[in-house]
């Protein structure tokens, strides 16, 4: 099955505005200060409890361990929710490995209805070097 050059450009950048989009931090989440950013129009919703973007800038300033692994791979699987709830892809598998003491590489794999199945491997330029 083939992803055409137009539909693997339009997921490269949907997954890249909702991976790096700063969603707003839930109330229990821990934040370095008072504040929990977000996108403004995340205030006033069409649909209720529909957000953009994700959480892994929480993840900015905190030793790379398993549990910040796991925590970065829950934060894409929700910033990617949209894609299965709105039908656009069938599946959405997230892998990430630890590339040295404080990076982590994130490939999001998109399954598409026809079957076929996109890696997304960010270029280096997206990388943050903390944990995500």
């Amino acid at each position: 099955m083939i992803i055409t050059p137009d539909l693997e450009a339009s997921f490269i950048r949907a997954v890249t505005i909702s991976l790096y989009t700063w969603r707003r931090a839930e109330t229990d989440d821990p934040i370095d200060d008072e504040e929990r950013f977000g996108w403004w129009g995340d205030s006033y919703p069409e649909i209720a409890d529909d957000r953009i973007g994700s959480r892994l800038y929480l993840l900015r300033r905190v030793k790379l361990t398993a549990q910040t692994q796991r925590d970065a791979e829950a934060y894409a699987r929700e910033a990617l929710q949209w894609l299965l709830d709105d039908g656009q892809v069938t599946a959405i598998d997230i892998a990430s490995e630890k590339v040295d003491i404080n990076h982590l590489n994130l490939i999001p794999t998109l399954t598409v209805a026809n079957g076929a199945r996109l890696e997304i491997k960010q270029p280096s330029a997206w990388q943050v070097i903390y944990a995500v």
